[in-house]
């Protein structure tokens, strides 16, 4: 099968370009060119992108569910309709975060992400991310106080073997006792490190980072405040290069100036766009579940009784167009952020998160608006308006 979409401003990492044509074969992008370069080209159907821009398919390595499932819940149809919503919100492949729980509630859900044969008809499940259970009781925000825990390379290891090496990325906080081994591990099996839920100290932070994490969990979020005479996890984070920044874009978060302070310290190459989103996105305010706690969602908000944020109702398409509407972001930067540094950031980069030849034909119709009009994955047309 193969696609020939014209009429569209492709959007690439560092520009949008005008006047080019896309060819898609066998699941995978085969040329780009210009229009009148392509008039011989054979192709089995042709898109009319209208004049919208062509977008690869969002990426996202954060988010515990939505459409009134999560993760947690260990089933095919959990991870069937979460993927679904994705496909629908523009986000063509995505990680599975598993979060702080019993070990044997652990356990079942990667076993289930694991087990899990991905379907045309819905998102991409790249692997597992691991939000827990190593992190600071008073940096805890929404997981569960009860099962945090030291960290246990032995676990670890049992978690690889059961994933069948799908474990992609495991959050930690580098400060607890046995981290740095426990980073050291994981950077060997290359499974990406990000520091989360944590207390470090800016030294304590940079033992993480020079040990092998490469990522910060929902900057600002769930660690230290930054301060002039300890900047802690966050000014370890902001000026090392080595280290990439998970942004929640959904205006609850983070405050515009955060979010414009991070992107002057690392560039869109090191942001990363992530939803964090729990059970309730996609669905109207009410009472919602995440770890065994009540979370109620009131105008999108979403906070467990204390007060605490607990996820968000994001989805990468409208975060995207956070960053443009109220940022000011360039859309091929914004789309950079939900795409091409995510994908980096797990180390996917090779076949997804932008539209080059070679690369995985996951690819997204967008109006002016960021609006999704039509989703190809893998050279299909899942989705379309």
């Amino acid at each position: 099968m193969s696609i020939l979409l014209r009429n569209i401003k492709i959007i690439t990492p560092s520009e949008v370009l005008i006047g080019y044509e896309v060819l898609v074969k066998q699941g995978k992008i085969t040329k780009i060119d210009l229009q009148e370069n392509m008039q011989n080209i054979e192709f089995d159907e042709i898109i009319d992108g209208k004049g919208q821009y062509l977008s690869p398919g969002f990426i996202d390595i954060h988010n515990h569910g939505n459409s009134g499932y999560d993760f947690m819940d260990s089933t095919i149809e959990a991870i069937d309709s979460i993927g679904k919503y994705h496909l629908q919100n523009g986000v063509t492949s995505y990680l599975g975060t598993v979060l702080t729980q019993s070990y044997e509630n652990i356990v079942e859900a990667v076993k289930n992400i694991a087990n899990y044969e991905n379907k045309e008809n819905s998102s991409q499940i790249l692997g597992i991310h691991l939000e827990g259970p190593f992190f600071s009781h008073s940096k805890k925000g929404a997981q569960p106080d009860k099962f945090i825990r030291d960290p246990d390379i032995i676990f670890i290891k049992e978690l690889i073997k059961i994933s069948d090496n799908k474990l992609k990325m495991v959050s930690i906080a580098p400060e607890k006792d046995g981290a740095l081994e426990l980073i050291r591990y994981l950077k060997e099996k290359n499974v990406a490190v990000s520091m989360a839920h944590s207390n470090a100290t800016y030294e304590e932070a940079m033992n993480g980072i020079n040990n092998g994490a490469t990522i910060s969990t929902h900057l600002y979020n769930g660690m230290r405040s930054f301060n002039h005479r300890e900047p802690g996890i966050v000014g370890a984070s902001l000026t090392d290069d080595r280290v990439c920044c998970e942004l929640i874009c959904d205006r609850i978060h983070l405050h515009d100036a955060a979010i414009k302070l991070a992107l002057k310290a690392k560039g869109t190459d090191k942001a990363v766009l992530v939803s964090d989103a729990m059970r309730a996105a996609g669905l109207k305010d009410g009472e919602f579940e995440l770890g065994g706690q009540k979370v109620m969602v009131i105008n999108g908000e979403a906070r467990l009784s204390d007060g605490s944020l607990a996820g968000s109702t994001l989805n990468l398409n409208k975060a995207v167009y956070n960053m443009v509407k109220f940022l000011n972001v360039p859309i091929h930067e914004a789309v950079k952020m939900a795409s091409l540094s995510p994908a980096r950031a797990i180390g996917v980069h090779v076949n997804k998160g932008s539209i080059e030849v070679g690369k995985d034909a996951d690819m997204l119709l967008l109006d002016d608006n960021v609006n999704v009009s039509c989703v190809i994955k893998g050279g299909n047309v899942i989705f379309k308006k």
